[in-house]
């Protein structure tokens, strides 16, 4: 079965040190990284691939922060949460494939903007990165002082993310974690390498998003394919039963990693918000949208080549979001990453 969700519009507390921090150069990571996207860059994953970025102005970055990452080291802790780009230009990404949980969000002219959280596996290398976002705050509140990766931020949301209960790691808070790759077009060529943020993954613990895995409910409908429509962006899931995982395309393109990784979760998740108007805008004067996490609404879990309806509750913005099914027992997802597409609902 094929469906289509929404309608087209037109156009851990570480401190980085240097034992930490691998013992390679910023020049050497840059020459890695470069040769990591070369390849992709090159072939037909960016042909035709166009559009810019509604990204919350100053992207260039601030370097205004809440905290320096790394201070009070301890074996396991908070996690890794990372604002990845996803507009054409900056595909292939790196990191998508190693992330737990990776949510979609609407940012402006109807665009989309991925968060990456990286619990119990830190990848070589994510990005591009891009700037946050108002949303962004709300939503990682859910977990225990978690590090937040991006590039810049609207001018006016500086204040918020400084009294956010988050470590804040910007290219100018953290230099050595950052390198700009060779042959991709500003601002799309920003990458993160998390251990030098992070000493080790914190592990499982830290995902407190309130999600349940185990057995599938009983019910469902069979579907082999959806498709969620933001007003310029779309995502496309097909089922894979011979990987048994959801086979991720984004505006028409596979979703692959800059080493030919087809992203592909077991669990996609479309969970229908509010999607508003929020008080900041960007450089070109337009609005950024606030997508609200924190209440009760509609959601479709696709797991198993099945959908099953539910119903998603978020008490708190301190509460991870529950997911159950019609008569309220809880929706499990199917063990591995898991994709949740914050879709505005009708």
């Amino acid at each position: 079965m094929r469906r289509t969700t929404g309608a087209a519009r037109p156009a851990a507390r570480t401190r980085t040190t240097a034992a930490a921090r691998p013992r390679t150069t910023r020049t050497t990571r840059t020459a890695g990284l470069t040769g990591l996207v070369a390849a992709a860059l090159l072939g037909p994953l960016l042909a035709g691939c166009t559009g810019g970025d509604g990204g919350g102005a100053d992207d260039g970055g601030s370097g205004r922060h809440s905290r320096s990452p790394g201070e009070s080291a301890r074996p396991a802790g908070p996690l890794l949460a990372v604002k990845v780009d996803n507009v054409g230009p900056a595909r292939p990404q790196a990191g998508l494939d190693a992330a737990d949980v990776v949510y979609a969000e609407q940012v402006e002219g109807g665009l989309s903007r991925l968060m990456a959280v990286f619990a119990t596996e830190l990848p070589e290398a994510v990005g591009p990165v891009r700037s946050a976002r108002e949303s962004d705050l709300e939503l990682l509140r859910q977990f225990d002082d978690p590090t937040l990766a991006f590039s810049g931020a609207q001018h006016k949301l500086l204040p918020l993310i400084d009294k956010a209960p988050l470590r804040a790691a910007t290219p100018e808070s953290a230099p050595d974690a950052y390198d700009r790759a060779k042959g991709r077009p500003a601002p799309h060529d920003l990458f993160l390498h998390p251990r030098a943020l992070l000493k080790s993954a914190p592990g499982a613990d830290a995902l407190t998003t309130g999600f349940t895995f185990g057995d599938a409910p009983s019910g469902g409908s069979p579907e082999t394919d959806r498709t969620v429509r933001f007003p310029a962006a779309r995502f496309a899931f097909a089922w894979s039963a011979d990987r048994h995982r959801w086979l991720v395309s984004t505006d028409g393109r596979p979703t692959v990693t800059t080493d030919g990784t087809r992203v592909a979760p077991a669990t996609v998740v479309v969970q229908y918000v509010t999607v508003r108007a929020s008080r900041f805008h960007d450089y070109l004067g337009s609005t950024t949208p606030y997508t609200q996490t924190v209440g009760t609404g509609r959601a479709e879990v696709l797991r198993d080549g099945r959908a099953y309806e539910g119903h998603w509750k978020r008490d708190s913005a301190t509460d991870g979001t529950k997911f159950t099914t019609a008569d309220g027992a809880p929706l499990n997802f199917a063990k591995g990453q898991v994709w949740v597409v914050l879709a505005k609902k009708p």
